[in-house]
């Protein structure tokens, strides 16, 4: 009995929402990380990254986990929508780190389409405040998406991986859009 309530409470854990602290209108912490794209090394740039357009920050737990192989797979696969809005992707994890080249080039995970960097410590998360609370040394599965001027968007805080993507491209699809002048708000009655 004890070990079926142990893991029925595992399983509450992981599926209880993280609550990000950062809030949309936040400055995002900048950061630099070593990073891989296709298996090739680099060092990721979020201030350089921002410069070209809004920055998809999406934190994973652990590189070739369950969750996170779903996860980069969708990401991989809408990449191009995201690059048609201007936007960059990168996936950043303090777990199993010293298989982020195989992982990056994995064609099942992210396909060599975006970068996933190494975040050692967790300290990249924990600056966003996107760390597991009872593992604080791993990542929780929280993406934000941060705009040119360098604020937080938009934040899904959600250990399911499955709506991590689609959150994401409706923010950065919504920023793409032209903001209504006022002409166009009167002539629609707004």
């Amino acid at each position: 009995m004890t070990r079926r309530y142990a893991a029925f409470a595992l399983a509450c854990l992981l599926a209880a929402p993280c609550f990000a602290a950062l809030k949309p209108g936040t400055q995002a912490p900048l950061f630099k990380a070593p990073a891989y794209l296709a298996g090739k090394p680099f060092t990721f740039d979020l201030a350089a990254a921002l410069k070209k357009g809004p920055v998809v920050v999406y934190f994973f737990p652990a590189a070739f986990t369950a969750g996170c192989n779903v996860e980069a797979a969708a990401f991989s696969q809408a990449i191009d929508k995201f690059k048609a809005q201007g936007a960059t992707v990168i996936g950043m994890t303090s777990g199993n780190t010293e298989r982020l080249a195989e992982f990056s080039s994995d064609i099942e995970k992210c396909a060599g389409k975006f970068a996933v960097a190494a975040d050692t410590g967790a300290k990249i998360a924990k600056s966003y405040d996107a760390t597991m609370t009872m593992k604080p040394d791993l990542s929780s599965r929280t993406s934000y998406v941060i705009g040119k001027d360098g604020r937080i968007v938009h934040v899904h805080d959600a250990m399911n991986p499955n709506q991590h993507v689609k959150e994401t491209l409706d923010a950065v699809t919504a920023l793409a859009r032209p903001a209504p002048t006022k002409a166009k708000a009167k002539a629609s009655g707004g």
